[in-house]
């Protein structure tokens, strides 16, 4: 099975779909609002004058929002057509950005460079079987004393079916997921319908994984909502704030961590 090319056709697809989007809101980020979240803005800081790399970036408005507040930003996608439309925002807008289209695996066959933050959000690991790998990747990318952020949908939030109405997958899943999904969390009533290929990584092996590859744990925390409103029932319990309507609080959403690079391998290092 071929899960690389089953997910880009699914991200190529996407990517036509949510262009035009109300959750993407293309006019507003036309405009200038900044597309990241709160979560991960704290976490972020002050970026301006900073190298970032951003993985799976999609078609580039939390790229471009980082190149907004003043960083130096390069973004990451194996979606061809994520990539075409990242690039082309980031030339109408006039917002300087570099825009890769690779699997993210390969990152390190076609880039040579180090940065001060690593930054990838939401929806992203579920895609990718080896997670061991993606550390090595994260840690590859890090200048000495370099910060990644992350913040993801909590691993019990893929425990349960599409209704949330009783848990259908393991917390921590090697085998691959194969389903096939009609419409998009940004566009449920989308006229798309496409194969998609995913895992479930528990909190344990991700952050296993990052110290492993030489990454000390800085900050980790849960947040018992998501920031978007992208899964089917939820309800928005204050401005920006969304749960399972069903669940309330009683089951954490999102997570987020921001861990520095402690041993670096001399040879990846300028």
């Amino acid at each position: 099975m071929d899960y690389i090319a089953i997910n880009k056709a699914l991200w190529n697809a996407r990517t036509e779909l949510h262009i035009d989007s109300a959750f993407y809101d293309m006019g507003s980020f036309l405009k200038g609002q900044n597309s990241l979240k709160e979560i991960e803005l704290a976490l972020l800081g002050d970026v301006s004058g900073k190298s970032v790399l951003h993985l799976q970036c999609h078609f580039g408005q939390d790229t471009l929002s980082l190149a907004r507040m003043g960083a130096e930003v390069t973004g990451v996608d194996f979606s061809d057509k994520a990539i075409e439309t990242a690039t082309k925002l980031s030339e109408d807008l006039a917002i300087p950005a570099t825009f890769i289209c690779c699997n993210l695996y390969d990152l390190p066959q076609h880039l040579d460079k180090q940065f001060d933050y690593v930054f990838t959000s939401y929806g992203t690991i579920g895609w990718l079987p080896d997670i061991d790998k993606w550390a090595s990747v994260v840690s590859r990318f890090l200048k000495t004393n370099g910060k990644f952020i992350f913040a993801e949908f909590h691993p019990v939030v893929w425990m349960f079916d599409d209704n949330f109405d009783h848990v259908a997958y393991n917390y921590s899943n090697s085998d691959p997921i194969v389903e096939t999904i009609s419409g998009s969390y940004a566009d449920r009533n989308g006229a798309m319908q496409q194969q998609s290929v995913g895992w479930n990584h528990g909190l344990a092996e991700v952050i296993s994984a990052l110290l492993k590859n030489g990454l000390s744990i800085e900050s980790f925390r849960e947040y018992d909502y998501s920031p978007y409103n992208c899964l089917p029932g939820l309800e928005e319990v204050e401005p920006g704030k969304f749960r399972v309507k069903k669940l309330g609080n009683h089951i954490p959403m999102v997570y987020s961590l921001t861990a520095v690079i402690k041993n670096p391998a001399d040879e990846h290092k300028q």
